[in-house]
């Protein structure tokens, strides 16, 4: 019931971010389905495989974004970033941010330099997940057209 919970409300605030960003409407499923696929990826690795590693999950569940992205925009002919950019609105630490600046504030800078390195973390987690599936994806249409 928690995954079912999850993936609702990770659609719902994707497809939200995707009107904020001016998405085709005729898109904003598509880009609520990527975000759901992306969350309920990083949620089920961090809990059930990484033993609740954040920045491993992050990286598999940016990389699950990137791949149904890939594959939305070839199949809808529209712009990969439509995709992306709405999916991976679940997995932006900006609790963890938060976290940073309200402790930086308040002057307990030892706990602000931990949520800082995670918030880091995190971020080069979620592009580098994005590159490796741009890559992969790439060599796997460059070798379908050489073959």
């Amino acid at each position: 019931m928690t995954y079912v919970i999850h993936g609702v409300f990770s659609f719902l605030a994707t497809a939200m971010f995707g009107i904020i960003f001016n998405s085709p409407r005729n898109r904003l499923l598509h880009c609520g389905f990527v975000g759901a696929v992306g969350w309920l990826v990083f949620f089920s690795s961090r809990d059930l495989l990484l033993e609740g590693d954040a920045v491993k999950a992050s990286f598999i569940g940016a990389f699950a974004v990137a791949i149904v992205a890939h594959l939305f925009s070839k199949r809808y002919r529209t712009p990969m970033i439509i995709f992306s950019v709405a999916g991976i609105i679940p997995l932006v630490p900006g609790g963890t941010a938060y976290n940073t600046m309200r402790n930086v504030m308040e002057k307990s800078y030892d706990a602000a330099n931990a949520h800082a390195m995670e918030v880091l973390m995190i971020s080069g987690a979620i592009a580098m997940g994005l590159v490796f599936a741009e890559v992969i994806i790439q060599l796997v249409f460059n070798n379908r057209k050489t073959a």
